[in-house]
């Protein structure tokens, strides 16, 4: 029998649509349950590379998800189903939209795909919003080496006919994949820092002194540098590179429109749910890698016995603990820190466990977890409030979290490591923690550090 390839996938559902049109209640034909959120999906036996096929799409949003463990992958165009949050939105209201989403479908393949802002109490970036959320139209769906072409069809806010249609076009529209761009750099006319670092030096003096530090003993300030670009540059691309620098890393990117695109190849996780079993981090406190193997294991003793960025990550640790105990029947944190390795730094890391209450969700998560201290820093809302005030500039999506829900298993990456392209501009983030002790000249370096990687992909020097 010939290996079902991805021209085969599409045909296939192209029937299964046609079928559904023919019957009368298309709801019914597909569901004993009377689900109004169905998904159709065709097994695909030849491997497909993911960030190839969804640069070769001309269908917006693009989505791509690949998880830290690289054993799920996800690349997706279209939408079944928006939920776009410009404005102010309460918590508590997120979950409950989710939760009667979430009741459409009995189907525990279904996945939204999105983000929320680093501060939700404020404007975010235009198409990104304070949080949005899709169910994709089409969905190559990689599960180690299981492939599957998936559709998505929502009942609930279309009647059959339109959705059918449309989603019949959807796939129709669905372009073969194409090798990406060859790599290439871009000349950098201009770059701007903000804060710049006068401005920077000054925060960090704030944030260290004793009377500051005694009640709000962590703020992590960030900087987007901004790289004035005469030629576009293709995410996707930019994104594969960054993969391949990083393998330890979470990669993903949202493209809501042609014009702005987010991508992050970031090392942290916020959480990871199967069912009950909660897995998250405390990662925080960097140094760079050394030149041979000697230099990296003495740079990585020499963080694991600095007594600041010990700090640090207790402080996250403690913090993590703290806020999943009311959620949790049992939460178990490691006693000390790893060594976490990456391309140009490494990271002190450690494992948190948690056995969820009964009828805990991942919005409850999100809202107990993000921001991070690593993020944010601590207590939460002083850090926060200092941020609001001071950093000078819209994080947006940066130090987000992004990820998927779904019914039985959900995860989400915190958005550091990111970049957001536009016509003639390329924003680069970083953050450092700010502790009693800190160095302003040193914490720069350490976002110069943080950023080598992807601006050795990025800029022709």
């Amino acid at each position: 029998m010939p290996a079902k390839s991805l021209s085969f996938a599409v045909e296939k559902l192209l029937q299964q649509v046609s079928d559904l049109s023919a019957s009368p209640c298309p709801e019914a034909a597909t569901s004993q349950t009377q689900d109004k959120v169905i998904q159709l999906r065709v097994e695909v036996d030849t491997a497909v590379p993911l960030i190839a096929w969804l640069a070769s799409q001309q269908q917006y949003p693009r989505v791509y998800w690949q998880g830290r463990d690289k054993k799920q992958e996800v690349a997706a165009v279209g939408c079944a189903k928006d939920f776009l949050f410009q404005d102010n939105i309460d918590d508590e209201r997120l979950a409950e939209i989710y939760q009667s989403q979430k009741a459409l479908s009995t189907d525990p393949s279904i996945r939204y795909y999105g983000g929320i802002a680093f501060d939700r109490s404020i404007e975010s970036w235009p198409e990104f919003g304070r949080a949005r959320f899709i169910l994709p139209r089409i969905e190559l769906r990689r599960s180690s080496e299981l492939f599957s072409l998936m559709l998505n069809l929502n009942f609930a806010d279309n009647d059959a006919t339109t959705e059918l249609q449309q989603a019949t076009d959807a796939l129709k529209q669905l372009m073969p994949p194409r090798p990406l761009v060859p790599p290439y750099k871009v000349g950098l006319m201009a770059r701007h820092d903000k804060p710049a670092y006068p401005r920077w030096e000054e925060l960090v003096r704030q944030v260290t002194d004793p009377e500051f530090n005694q009640t709000v003993p962590k703020v992590v300030l960030s900087r987007v540098s901004q790289l004035e670009v005469n030629e576009v540059m293709d995410p996707w691309m930019v994104l594969a590179c960054w993969q391949g620098r990083n393998q330890n890393s979470f990669q993903f990117g949202f493209q809501f429109s042609p014009d702005r695109a987010f991508i992050s190849c970031s090392p942290e996780r916020l959480f990871q749910r199967q069912d009950r079993e909660l897995h998250t981090e405390a990662l925080a406190g960097t140094t760079v890698r050394g030149l041979n193997q000697d230099e990296d294991e003495m740079l990585a003793n020499q963080l694991l016995d600095d007594s600041k960025n010990s700090h640090e990550n207790q402080l996250v640790r403690e913090h993590i603990v703290d806020v999943l105990g009311p959620l949790s029947e049992k939460v178990d944190a490691d006693d000390t820190p790893k060594i976490f390795k990456l391309t140009h730094i490494q990271h002190l890391h450690r494992d948190i466990r948690a056995q969820l209450n009964p009828g805990v969700n991942d919005f409850q998560l999100l809202l107990a977890l993000h921001p991070t201290p690593a993020v944010g820093g601590l207590p939460r809302q002083e850090a926060m409030h200092f941020i609001r005030g001071q950093e000078g500039y819209l994080r947006g999506w940066y130090a987000g979290a992004c990820g998927y829900l779904n019914k039985y298993e959900s995860e989400f990456s915190v958005a550091i490591r990111s970049a957001l392209l536009e016509p003639g501009r390329i924003n680069l983030y970083a953050g450092a923690g700010i502790v009693a002790g800190s160095d302003p000249r040193a914490e720069w370096q350490e976002l110069e550090n943080k950023l080598a990687t992807i601006i050795s992909i990025l800029i022709d020097f």
